[in-house]
């Protein structure tokens, strides 16, 4: 057992802590994470940063598993529950079966589930209403189409990806009832998460149908989407495939850089990715000046870090509950990102148009598809 207790800790990485989290009884929690690792710029780094988010204003001692393969999951996880940790958190639907058991042998243990519901009444599983911020981010890319034929790239092909590619594409036909969502995925298995090649090899063969704007659900592949766009930045009219053509032109007055004009004179219009998860909207800032025209529309924002966050808070306070806790519109738990890197890119007109659309939605008076 202690040699057991010393590999799987030896995979974990501490965070930085505050005087308070380095106190003798502070409250410790350990977080498990999916597939593409904590820095995936997506969903894991959300997760991620929330816990560090608890580390700075909380006290509490945090400790990351980062598993080489999925089946290092449950060592990860066990290890923080023969160590007595208060709370561990496992990041994504991949872990649930790991969590439940391990929850089920420490019943006076706390756990947490992030995008999927354990049966363990131990274990408090965050949900999330992916469909509605795809909605958002989707009635955006409708309106701001330059040929009226966008993308969505999944990860690994399962109903949880299923719910962003339904709200992105009912968003698109709300905005654009002509518009055509073209929708692959990278793969079946958890190596989709992380496959940043083959989500490249996808947006390049949407760019030569047509596709201006690209909402990537990836995890780390979607790092693949993000490169292909820097790379071409437009498309251009004479490769635009029979049938495609460009019906408006909603950038041609926001500044573009050097490299832009250059790259992409004549007949062009900009290509845009649609970041997830996380704020993502600063990656699509290619020459480092947020002057100049952005290539990330907008950013799905799922905050796993305010779940996250909240559920740690719990547990401090002596508030734990288990069981479905679910995250929408409506308990800011999703929705849309506008900064300065994006906000040249929406007018004023759009951003009340979409905060309309959140309202219905909010109000129930728009139903958003899951599938």
């Amino acid at each position: 057992m202690k040699k057991f207790l010393t590999l799987a800790l030896a995979l974990t990485t501490t965070l930085a802590a505050s005087p308070l989290g380095q106190a003798q009884g502070a409250l410790r929690v350990g977080m498990a994470y999916d597939a593409g690792g904590k820095f995936d710029r997506s969903f894991n780094q959300s997760a991620y940063e929330g816990g560090a988010r608890a580390v700075k204003n909380l006290g509490v001692q945090l400790k990351d598993f980062e598993p080489g393969d999925p089946s290092q999951v449950i060592q990860g996880i066990r290890s923080f529950a023969n160590e007595g940790f208060d709370l561990t958190v496992g990041v994504g639907f991949a872990n649930n079966a790991s969590i439940t058991q391990v929850a089920k042998e420490n019943p006076d243990l706390y756990f947490g589930l992030v995008d999927d519901v354990s049966p363990q009444k131990n274990v408090a599983s965050l949900v999330f209403a992916e469909q509605e911020g795809s909605y958002l981010v989707g009635y955006l890319a409708g309106l701001n189409s330059s040929t009226g034929v966008v993308g969505f790239v999944g990860g690994m092909d399962i109903p949880l990806i299923h719910k962003f590619e339904a709200g992105y594409t009912a968003g698109v036909k709300a905005a654009n009832p002509r518009a055509r969502v073209i929708a692959q995925y990278v793969g079946t298995t958890p190596e989709a998460w992380n496959n940043p090649g083959k989500a490249k090899e996808i947006a390049a063969s949407m760019r030569a149908r047509g596709a201006d704007i690209l909402f990537a659900a990836a995890g780390a592949s979607g790092n693949g989407v993000i490169d292909y766009v820097r790379q071409t930045q437009c498309l251009k009219a004479n490769q635009l495939p029979s049938g495609v053509r460009f019906a408006s032109n909603n950038f041609a007055n926001v500044a573009k850089s050097a490299s832009y004009r250059q790259a992409c004179a004549a007949n062009t219009r900009p290509m845009f990715f649609i970041g997830v998860d996380s704020n993502q909207n600063y990656l699509g800032d290619f020459d480092k000046n947020p002057a100049t025209m952005n290539h990330g529309l907008t950013s799905m924002l799922k905050r796993v870090d305010n779940a996250v966050y909240s559920l740690i808070n719990d547990v401090k306070n002596n508030r734990f509950r288990g069981g479905e806790r679910r995250f929408g519109l409506k308990e800011g738990g999703v929705g849309y990102a506008v900064d300065q890197y994006n906000r040249a890119l929406i007018p004023s007109a759009q951003v009340a148009r979409v905060e309309a659309a959140k309202a219905g939605i909010i109000a129930g008076r728009i139903k958003v598809p899951t599938k």
